[in-house]
Formats: C-alpha cells, sequence, structure tokens
C-alpha cells in the first residue's frame, strides 16, 4: 500500500504522545500514514508486550492510520546494524512513504536516539539500488523518502518547525489513554515510573501550548531537521 508518511517509533506509544496530533490532521486532509514500531517495549516497567501491543493496535484504529507493523527488534539491545536497517528498508520500499517522522535525535530514554539515527540511516540506504530487498518472493525497488523529520519526546529541543494540532488535542488524549497499562491509573498496583503520575498528561498539553504559543495557536507539536526544507515562496511560511 502507497502511504504519504509513515511514523517510525522505537517503542509503541512514542509515536501517539509525539505526533498523534499531526499524524491525525494529515489523515483529515486527505494523505495515508502508518505507524512502524521497531521495538515491542518489553522492557518497560509497567504492562508486558503482548497487552502493549493489544493497546498499540487500539491506538492505531482510533487515530485512522493505514496499518501499524511491529519489527520486533530487541527493546535494549537493537543495534544501527546492517540486520536492523533491512528490517526498516523492507517496509519502507514496501509502503513508499514521501515523509518519514521518527524518534528525537536525543532525549532522556537512550533508545531514542539509537533509533533516531537507525531510521535515518535506513532511509538513505533505501534508496541505494544495489541494496537488495523483497517481499512476497518479488524484489523490492529502491525507494528513498523525500523527507525525514524528528519528534520531539521527553526533553525539550527547540523545533526547527511546528505544526498546529489545537482541533486534534482531544483525539491526541484518546490515543495515548489507548495504553492504559503505561499511564496514570489510580487502581494501578505496577510499579510508579516518570510517565505514569497523573500530571504526566499536562506535561504533554504544556509542551504542545509552548510551541503553539509562537505561531499563535493553543497547540502545536513541533519537530526537528538534520537537513534544512524547502518552500515554494515565502508565503508557505506563514
Amino acid at each position: 500500500m502507497k502511504i504519504d508518511i509513515l511514523a517510525i517509533g522505537v517503542h509503541p506509544d512514542d509515536v501517539e504522545l509525539s505526533c498523534s496530533g499531526t499524524i491525525m490532521k494529515h489523515i483529515a486532509l486527505g494523505k495515508k500514514v502508518a505507524i512502524l514500531d521497531l521495538t515491542l517495549g518489553e522492557l518497560g516497567t509497567r504492562g508486558s508486550a503482548e497487552l502493549r501491543t493489544k493497546e498499540a493496535m487500539a491506538a492505531a484504529k482510533l487515530q485512522g492510520v493505514a496499518f501499524r507493523k511491529q519489527l520486533q527488534l530487541k527493546d535494549g539491545a537493537f543495534k544501527n546494524e546492517d540486520k536492523s536497517q533491512i528490517a526498516i528498508i523492507e517496509v519502507i520500499r514496501e509502503c513508499q512513504p514521501e515523509i518519514v517522522l521518527c524518534n528525537a535525535i536525543s532525549d532522556r530514554h537512550p533508545d531514542h536516539g539509537r533509533a533516531a539515527q537507525l531510521t535515518a540511516d535506513a532511509c538513505f540506504y533505501s534508496g541505494l539500488i544495489k541494496i537488495e530487498t523483497s517481499a512476497n518472493g518479488a524484489k523490492q525497488k529502491a525507494w528513498r523518502p523525500k523527507a525525514v523529520y524528528h519528534y520531539i519526546q521527553d526533553q525539550y529541543i527547540k523545533p526547527n518547525f511546528v505544526i498546529d494540532v489545537t482541533e486534534f488535542r482531544d483525539k491526541k488524549h484518546e490515543a495515548i489513554k489507548a495504553f492504559a497499562s503505561q499511564f496514570y491509573d489510580p487502581n494501578s498496583k505496577e510499579p510508579e515510573t516518570p510517565i505514569s503520575g497523573k500530571e504526566f498528561v499536562d506535561y504533554i498539553d504544556a509542551k504542545m501550548m509552548i510551541y503553539g504559543r509562537s505561531i499563535g495557536v493553543k497547540y502545536a507539536e513541533g519537530f526537528t531537521v538534520s537537513r534544512y526544507m524547502g518552500v515554494k515562496d515565502l508565503f508557505d511560511l506563514i
């Protein structure tokens, strides 16, 4: 299935926390969007890989994405190496996204920065014809996304651009809450984590408000780029 945007996260819920507003906005604009989880998040303190997968699929349905795949790389131990790159390349070549959204370039969780570089490298190598991959017994054609944008996660990073997601703030909350095992639940007997407190979703809102203020809207999501962006004219920047 040819898609417009592929959102990649190393853990289930990375995408929902950081760029689900942007995803849903573009789906509403008629774009096809898909999600790729690199791992099952099996090292997470709360829940289990099986439960997080169920939650991830529920969140995908809420957002209206075309599909969600999970590569099952080893959480916490994956490397930026040929095997991991090829697994991502196969998905990129299968769905041929124009844009890839991926993890923050650096963050509190060491997996995030490593996944950012792994994904960016895979996007580049996916365009090399001498790297051969196949799907369903057929050779895949080389494909390189036109742009790779990194969403911002736990730590503050000054964005290179922001997207107005005010209209989708409530739906973003619904997508996050689909991961019930990970976030605030007063009846949970699971250990507390940095993201399980009642105030965590307030922090997500506060960050979106900071990004929104700079462009005169209530809520926005921020992204960084590795290369500068090109626009057709100055009015694209308003």
